[in-house]
């Protein structure tokens, strides 16, 4: 092993390293407010039944939404949505009220459900909460089961991804810090002999 190559890192920089999954916008919708945020730390935590965590701050007027209402979407935005989905992780709602148009996001519904969805992402988990209070209190985590998932067909089909097939603004965003991101690069595949 090349010891000269590794670096320690600052702790409170740490997350970074494993901060690359995709960037999602979380949605949700109360009797009162409709609210979009960006999340960068979200993960699959169980496949049957599917659920998903994703962390939400207190400041968030989003976390608030889905603690009335009990529901919320993740979604995976793409390269053509950069501009809104930075402009949605930078604007707290509590202080633009206008923060959706501002940011140019437009809803739209699925069949059989009310719940806000982001138009233009690439996929979408439409979840129930799972209530843990101490989680949600103490960490900040938020976890759902996943009762539907939708895919655009020109970017997922038959169970996977299809980022080399599709164009480049199909590819998912992976935020890093400080308005920088990442897109996904090209798949690689072990050849078994």
């Amino acid at each position: 092993m090349m010891l000269s190559t590794i670096q320690l890192v600052a702790l409170e920089k740490s997350y970074r390293l494993l901060n690359h999954g995709p960037t999602v916008l979380v949605s949700a919708q109360d009797d009162t407010h409709t609210g979009v945020m960006t999340a960068a730390w979200a993960c699959a935590v169980e496949f049957s039944p599917a659920k998903v965590s994703v962390i939400l701050d207190k400041s968030t007027m989003t976390r608030s939404i889905i603690e009335n209402s009990g529901y919320f979407v993740l979604q995976v935005p793409n390269l053509k949505q950069l501009k809104m989905v930075h402009a949605l992780g930078m604007m707290s709602q509590y202080d633009a009220p206008e923060k959706l148009r501002q940011c140019g996001t437009e809803l739209f519904n699925f069949p059989h459900s009310t719940l806000p969805a982001v138009a233009g992402c690439s996929a979408w988990l439409l979840c129930e909460l799972i209530s843990e209070p101490h989680n949600q209190q103490t960490h900040d985590l938020f976890i759902g089961k996943v009762l539907r998932a939708y895919a655009d067909e020109r970017i997922f089909a038959n169970g996977h991804w299809k980022f080399d097939e599709a164009p480049d603004e199909w590819r998912s965003l992976h935020h890093v810090a400080g308005g920088h991101f990442y897109t996904i690069g090209h798949a690689v595949s072990v050849q078994e002999e």
